[in-house]
């Protein structure tokens, strides 16, 4: 499994890193996404501090461990100028948080998303095939997730994504340890999404793009 939408309790969610890597570890992960909500007040206090322990971790546990963020209510006019900001701050993911329906997202915030320069647009809920498509021209990956609320959409993403060929990445949006996959939970999302298991290998490599991308970046 690799997953490049995660929260510690930088923000959201309730483990410090260290203990969020480990746990992801022992469930037979091979790369995590520390990527936190932030927003123009916080990204250059959560950014450097992940980047800090990242680097350790990913050499004591032998996993992949990327520095990130989910830039989350931004007004989608900043939303190009707040990517910009966190690539410079040295996050190596960039997630934004998507027009999902379970919360009054900015509407816009998938266009301005897609236009972005961002890797991962999450949980986009009802997105517009014209959005999809910019996705797609700008390199950006669709997310399927496994988070509830988010994930009543899944399934129109993908059928989305295969319209126009945009890229999908499968992640979990996870908060507690509990939101870590298994293959049980990963085969029970693709069924419910109305995917199969090529498109999980399809997905994996998509993932595995990002990360080589990540990897070159200083």
């Amino acid at each position: 499994m690799i997953d490049l939408h995660t929260h510690s309790f930088f923000s959201d969610g309730v483990l410090i890193p260290s203990e969020l890597v480990y746990r992801a570890k022992v469930k037979g992960y091979s790369c995590l996404a520390l990527t936190d909500h932030g927003d123009f007040s916080n990204f250059d206090f959560i950014i450097p501090r992940i980047r800090r322990v990242a680097a350790e971790l990913s050499k004591n546990y032998n996993i992949i461990v990327l520095p990130g963020i989910e830039i989350t209510y931004v007004p989608p006019k900043l939303i190009k100028k707040a990517v910009a900001r966190c690539r410079a701050l040295g996050a190596k993911v960039v997630v934004v948080h998507g027009e999902t329906t379970a919360e009054t997202v900015p509407p816009g915030t998938n266009r301005s998303a897609a236009l972005s320069g961002a890797d991962i647009l999450a949980h986009p809920g009802l997105i517009s095939a014209q959005d999809a498509l910019l996705a797609k021209k700008n390199n950006v990956c669709l997310e399927i997730t496994t988070r509830r609320g988010h994930n009543k959409t899944n399934k129109h993403v993908a059928a989305r994504a295969k319209e126009c060929g945009a890229k999908l990445v499968l992640n979990t949006d996870s908060h507690s340890p509990d939101d870590l996959l298994d293959a049980g939970k990963i085969k029970k999302i693709l069924s419910v999404s109305g995917l199969k298991s090529a498109d999980f290998s399809e997905m994996r490599r998509n993932s595995e793009n990002i990360i080589r991308k990540a990897t070159r970046r200083k």
